[in-house]
């Protein structure tokens, strides 16, 4: 079951620049809701609890129990839009969601056992290509991660998506077989990167 936090907005009547300006000064984040074959409804948010929970970095994999005007929606966040210079929530979109929805999400990888991988005790090292895995899952099943072993990696071994235990009831959101890392010989000094 995907983890759940919950927030409480109220609607708005207004959509545009100017609205939303005026939204944040009064200290508020402007927001919409769609999805589940229902209208788009626009929100206001308040700042501090958004902040709060976008720092926490799961806003994208969490589901979240939406009060608006006392009536609650399950959703899911699918976009953030972030002040480029203080990294601020300017907005956010929210997706209605069943136990029948169906999504891809980002999910963060980690690695385990890199102290039992031979191509480390070799010398190696773990170059890591993927720090999260595109997935497809229904929606009130978002695994928190994805777990790689790395007992059994040697040097020159690519770690592919094909060669991880998805969670249960997940599979790739990618049309091909993607590394997600490897474990590389280390350079002696002096010695030349490569041929290009």
């Amino acid at each position: 079951m995907t983890k759940q936090y919950a927030l409480s907005a109220e609607t708005r009547d207004r959509a545009g620049k100017g609205v939303a300006r005026a939204l944040r000064r009064e200290h508020k984040i402007p927001a919409v809701i769609y999805g589940d074959n229902k209208e788009a409804e626009t929100i206001a948010l308040p700042v501090k609890e958004v902040t709060l929970e976008y720092h926490k970095g799961h806003m994208y994999t969490n589901l979240c129990d939406l009060t608006v005007n006392g009536k609650k929606q399950l959703v899911l966040v699918r976009d953030v839009q972030l002040d480029p210079v203080k990294d601020a929530v300017l907005h956010v979109d929210f997706m209605r969601v069943t136990p029948k929805t169906t999504i891809v999400v980002h999910v963060p990888v980690h690695f385990k056992n890199e102290d039992k991988c031979p191509g480390v005790k070799a010398g190696g090292s773990v170059t890591i290509a993927r720090h999260d895995l595109e997935l497809v899952c229904r929606a009130t099943d978002i695994p928190e991660e994805v777990v790689v072993d790395l007992s059994t990696a040697n040097i020159g071994d690519p770690i592919k998506i094909s060669d991880v235990t998805l969670p249960a009831g997940t599979k790739s959101g990618y049309q091909r077989d993607v590394t997600i890392a490897s474990i590389a010989a280390r350079l002696m000094a002096g010695e030349p990167l490569s041929n290009f």
